[in-house]
């Protein structure tokens, strides 16, 4: 007889539980760090032309070097430093990890992280190491320190700012840890455009420093592309394992005409960063709420009144109730105790969601 899943696949995977995407019909989706914003009308038209003439029934360009160029030129990426693209930053954080798996290599970030380094050190095989963060949410440098030279660590993955506290690390520090670094430092800048600071002009001073990127928190999530900045001597490897034609015609067309129009995506982020700051004080007016601080797209607070300990889940569901959902992050590690993280939306969802918070808070307090 065959043998059953318990019985053939990895016991470290039979243990995990998969990312979970919660439904969002009906709501007002501030869960994910999306860009509310839609294109303007007249580029999406010129979008709906290309698709509707896309070489579907064709394999896409399997260096994407069209793309690839207008990328360079719109991310301002270094002379001399190559670009590897993914399907989404996910796929590209997988291929660094199978590619340095090497028995009981090590993959290390800080925690609370994206959740994926953790994951994807698992799926391929890697011990993981993760640092716990301060209180207030800095790097602990006398940990990280101690953890490098504990667990010699083949990769070092920090993102820039972090997801999900929202807070940019010192950047000296990051420099100081590349410094220390054994193997590869892998900064994760998802959220840069709305940080205004970037290692990408450090690319050069750094041999082991590779740098991410995504489209998704610009307003292209849908189309699911990542990109990775380096040195030739880290790409030429790393791309042996990127999947053939990984990046679909349609993906190309649409993300090359709409970086055409790359004015469009950055007056889109300066309208998410002014209605953040507005949100942020709302939401520190509010009582029995901190808020932290944040260089993202979204806002992570803690519900701080005295209580059995569910207040965050109680105002989340409250929410949900009154049709918001956003991402309770109470239980995904002991920094998070009691913390909700909310995406910035447009002026009138992000109204709806602080009346909402402010109807779950007096419920919760009643």
């Amino acid at each position: 007889m065959p043998g059953s899943p318990n019985q053939i696949i990895r016991p470290e995977i039979l243990a995990l539980s998969a990312y979970h995407v919660p439904p969002a019909s009906g709501m007002v989706k501030l869960d994910a760090m999306e860009n509310p914003y839609s294109l303007p009308p007249e580029l999406r038209d010129e979008i709906a032309q290309l698709v509707a003439d896309a070489p579907i029934n064709r394999y896409p360009d399997a260096s994407a070097a069209s793309l690839k160029a207008s990328l360079r030129q719109a991310l301002a990426i270094p002379d001399g430093m190559d670009i590897m693209l993914g399907n989404g930053s996910d796929e590209i954080i997988q291929i660094i990890a199978l590619a340095f798996a090497r028995p009981g290599a090590v993959l290390m970030s800080v925690e609370p992280a994206f959740v994926m380094f953790r994951m994807t050190a698992v799926f391929a095989g890697m011990k993981y190491a993760g640092v716990p963060l301060n209180a207030d949410f800095s790097l602990d440098m006398d940990a990280m320190f101690a953890a490098i030279a504990r667990h010699q660590p083949a990769v070092i993955f920090i993102a820039y700012p972090n997801n999900p506290t929202g807070n940019l690390f010192d950047s000296e520090a990051i420099s100081r840890i590349i410094e220390a670094a054994p193997g590869v430092v892998v900064v994760d800048e998802a959220y840069h455009v709305f940080a205004d600071a970037s290692f990408m002009g450090k690319l050069a001073q750094y041999p082991n420093l590779l740098l991410m990127r995504t489209l998704s928190k610009l307003g292209l999530a849908g189309l699911r592309l990542g990109l990775l900045a380096g040195r030739p001597e880290w790409l030429i490897q790393l791309e042996k394992l990127r999947l053939p034609y990984n990046i679909g015609v349609v993906t190309q067309l649409i993300a090359e005409k709409v970086l055409q129009h790359h004015d469009v995506l950055m007056q889109q982020a300066a309208a998410i960063k002014a209605e953040r700051a507005i949100m942020g004080e709302r939401l520190e007016a509010l009582n029995g709420i901190e808020v932290f601080p944040t260089d993202a797209n979204f806002i992570l607070f803690r519900v701080a009144r005295e209580g059995d300990g569910n207040e965050a889940n109680r105002v989340f569901l409250g929410l949900k109730e009154r049709g918001i959902l956003i991402k309770n992050l109470d239980g995904y590690h002991p920094l998070l105790k009691n913390c909700l993280r909310v995406t910035v939306g447009k002026p009138d969802e992000n109204t709806k969601f602080l009346m909402a918070l402010q109807a779950s808070l007096n419920k919760s307090n009643n």
